[in-house]
């Protein structure tokens, strides 16, 4: 039986719903996802198997910026990222749209962000660069909160798409600092941006829960 993606970057937007501001597109426009979709879906790869070779291409691109080949490691983040607009659209052309996929789906992205930056922060420790290890580090609790409340909040009931600074504008920061050898200021970027993002979230579930329920009095 066909159930949504527990991603709900890589479905579709319901009808009805309000459009929030993103900085990037979230997902392919349809008359480019639909034939590539198909196209992927010629060679027998799952949906799963398209998010796994984007964690194996994450990987990939920990270990080249850990070795400081940032320019290769810059053009893998921005293919590796790439998949994450084909596997939600693989998965609805091919109905295989399932709850663990999208499950799945988002913790590779955690893993997979974690892991650039990890390479990132063996990098620069190497030389005692502390300033980019501090960085990378706050990069990657903002990161992981921003998810987090949204998270929570769909615990609580509440739909959380806001947000400036989600995944793919990370993967485009980080992808883009490191092909063109401007870490310090991809890393700088990251780290006030998505701790802003995770505050930003925060606070709109903090003034969404605070409503009085429909049709109660004050």
């Amino acid at each position: 039986m066909r159930r949504p993606l527990a991603r709900p970057e890589a479905n579709t937007r319901p009808l009805g719903r309000a459009r929030h501001f993103t900085l990037l597109p979230h997902a392919l426009p349809q008359w480019i996802s639909e034939p590539l979709a198909r196209a992927v879906a010629r060679t027998g790869l799952s949906p799963n198997a398209v998010t796994f070779l984007g964690l194996v291409g994450n990987l990939g691109a920990a270990v080249l910026a850990a070795r400081g080949h940032f320019l290769a490691a810059g053009i893998v983040v921005l293919v590796a990222g790439a998949l994450d607009l084909v596997d939600g659209a693989l998965a609805r052309a091919t109905d295989r749209v399932t709850p663990f996929g999208g499950v799945f789906a988002s913790v590779v992205d955690r893993l997979s962000e974690a892991a650039v930056l990890g390479g990132i922060v063996f990098f620069y420790s190497q030389g005692g660069h502390r300033q980019e290890v501090v960085l990378a580090f706050t990069a990657v609790v903002g990161s992981i909160l921003v998810s987090y409340v949204r998270a929570r909040a769909q615990a609580a009931g509440l739909d959380l798409r806001e947000g400036l600074f989600t995944r793919p504008e990370r993967v485009v920061v980080v992808g883009l600092g490191l092909m063109v050898d401007q870490v310090t200021i991809a890393l700088w970027v990251l780290a006030v941006a998505a701790v802003f993002t995770a505050l930003q979230r925060l606070y709109v579930v903090w003034r969404k829960l605070a409503k009085p329920p429909p049709g109660r009095d004050l």
